[in-house]
């Protein structure tokens, strides 16, 4: 298994995990601009916009994390956010997530940044069991309050 940045050949399969992960999260009817507008800023090279890396074996791809550094007041060096995490099924258990994760830190440790973080469902228990042994869980809660923004993807 290679884990690597996710390059401009990778759009369908990058799409076929992508949308298996909005599922997941309970968003299963994406029109393609969504995905279109996202493999865009992905692959834009724009180091200040998401960045995204996929783990690669043989010609399946097995997992994709998208990520985006930024600014913090407590923390000078600025912090990774790591947005979204998701493996295949039959992936899971293996070391997928894992790397994946590893990958994003050794970048941010490579740029500075002074720590990585994320969020996940309560109820993401599989993903929670791996959380747990690579990671410090907080004790924050988090609020949202959402704007309507019309059709946009």
């Amino acid at each position: 298994m290679k884990i690597r940045a996710l390059e401009p050949d990778d759009k369908a399969r990058w799409q076929v995990l992508w949308d298996g992960y909005q599922q997941f999260y309970g968003h299963p009817d994406r029109p393609q601009s969504f995905f279109d507008s996202a493999f865009t800023r992905l692959t834009s090279g724009n180091e200040n916009d998401f960045m995204g890396l996929v783990a690669e074996e043989g010609d399946a791809l097995l997992g994709l994390t998208h990520y985006v550094f930024h600014p913090n007041l407590w923390r000078p060096g600025g912090v990774c956010y790591l947005q979204d995490l998701f493996t295949t099924p039959d992936a899971r258990g293996k070391g997928v997530g894992r790397a994946l994760i590893e990958a994003v830190a050794s970048a941010a440790e490579s740029r500075g940044a002074e720590a990585i973080y994320w969020l996940t469902a309560e109820d993401n228990y599989a993903g929670r069991m791996l959380y747990d042994r690579v990671a410090t869980r907080t004790p924050f809660i988090k609020y949202q309050r959402d704007f309507p923004v019309g059709d946009k993807a």
